[in-house]
């Protein structure tokens, strides 16, 4: 056998019948399988097979029929596992997954560890797929998500007047939960339909209303698609930057909407990218840059316990649930987080002593903002400005409000906000 010795192999609920005649020559030959229970289980029928005259020849496993096959199930953690399949590596190994490995399987997982050279994925139809496929739903119009060892507030950003959503459950009682989810932000009349056993003996389709959700007897292996349908008092909270106020629970103490707006562009979060909010306050301004980019993450520093329980229940509330949230005062509290941010945002606690470390910090070519309001606070951005350059400019909103039986304009505390990207460091052939 030439190629790599690790092979991931992608298999649905129909079993190893299902298999491509590629699929199954690798997953014979291999010396040991890692898998889950339910996958591993489906190997017995193959090995009682063998086990009657070799059905499973020398010449197609290039090992002799009596070898015995090692079944490894997954350990938790998981990087016990990885472990596992290192010291396996002087052997055959496969690895079984559902569906196509590399969306949201194991192959990502083990992609980050092995190259291409080193692992061949074979993959199967997803469940993605297959649900699509019942539905008559174009898979690329759809947005496809996982619960599986998540939490369901990951899917909150997704749930939008007119989206498709095609969500991997992580049990039996997941289909409820995002029914009771949806009812909950006003999307009562959405139809949601249950997905059991996709391409295998027990497949089963059921559809109901989330406000009228009742389906007994779900299945732990199930995936859930709603198409959203918005009540006409919904509250919609779009990925756009520029949340209303009213979306998160606070003190007073925000960075508000058309401030948080401008901040956020400032930041120019991009998929993957990292944030450090620091003096976080509600958490606002990390749940936004969370929410414009797939995989942008944040971690948010504030000193004070009531505000880091604020900056939790918005994130949850949010869709955000991955935020960080590090107690302790910066500067201080900046050395308890490893890696370098791609953006940073200071917008309580500014000072010399905070900016310093913080920039320190950033990546070359990264976002630093911050936003001040006090005089004192100004006058360093000012002298920032003039040393680091960047963008300076004040923000002052009036807003109409009643005043007596007329409207007069009620103005804001003026903001004054500044922008920089750090720069790259010069190479010795730089001129000066």
């Amino acid at each position: 056998m030439t190629g790599p010795r690790l092979t991931v192999i992608g298999i649905g609920d129909g079993g190893l019948a299902t298999l491509t005649p590629e699929a199954r020559a690798a997953l014979d030959a291999a010396e040991v399988v890692f898998g889950g229970a339910r996958h591993l289980a489906m190997l017995a029928e193959r090995d009682d097979a063998a086990s009657v005259g070799s059905a499973v020849s020398a010449r197609a496993t290039g090992r002799s029929a009596t070898d015995a096959q090692r079944h490894v199930a997954w350990k938790s953690p998981f990087r016990d596992s990885l472990a596992d399949i290192a010291a396996a590596r002087s052997q055959r190994v496969a690895v079984l997954a559902s569906g196509d490995p590399f969306w949201f399987g194991v192959a990502g997982t083990l992609s980050a560890v092995y190259g291409p050279d080193e692992m061949r994925v074979l993959p199967a139809p997803s469940s993605f797929q297959l649900a699509a496929a019942r539905l008559g739903w174009p898979v690329e119009s759809v947005e496809c998500l996982t619960v599986h060892g998540r939490p369901l507030a990951a899917v909150q950003p997704a749930i939008q007047p007119g989206a498709r959503l095609l969500v991997l459950s992580e049990g039996a009682a997941t289909p409820a939960a995002l029914a009771a989810l949806l009812v909950g932000r006003g999307f009562a009349e959405s139809r949601i339909t249950v997905l059991e056993h996709l391409g295998g003996a027990a497949e089963r389709v059921r559809a109901t209303i989330a406000q009228n959700f009742d389906l007994p007897n779900i299945a732990a292996l199930n995936l859930v698609a709603v198409d959203c349908i918005a009540a006409p008092d919904a509250a919609l909270l779009p990925t756009v930057a520029g949340l209303p106020d009213e979306a998160f629970v606070h003190d007073g103490k925000m960075t508000k909407r058309v401030a948080r707006a401008l901040a956020i562009a400032a930041l120019a979060p991009f998929p993957g990218a990292v944030l450090w909010d620091v003096g976080a306050g509600s958490g606002s301004v990390a749940v936004e840059f969370m929410r414009a980019a797939r995989g942008a993450r944040a971690v948010a520093f504030e000193p004070l316990a009531e505000r880091r329980a604020l900056i939790a229940a918005n994130a949850e509330a949010l869709g955000t649930p991955g935020i960080t949230i590090v107690e302790g005062r910066a500067p201080e509290s900046l050395a308890a987080v490893l890696g370098a941010p791609d953006a940073v945002f200071i917008g309580g606690g500014l000072s010399e002593d905070v900016f310093a470390p913080a920039l320190a910090r950033l990546k070359p070519g990264g976002r630093l903002v911050a936003h001040a309001v006090t005089l004192e606070s100004e006058r360093l951005l000012i002298d920032l400005h003039a040393t680091h350059g960047g963008e300076l400019l004040r923000l002052s909103v009036d807003r109409a409000e009643p005043v007596g039986p007329f409207r007069g304009w009620r103005p804001a505390m003026p903001v004054l906000h500044f922008a920089m990207a750090k720069p790259h460091a010069k190479s010795l052939g730089d001129a000066p």
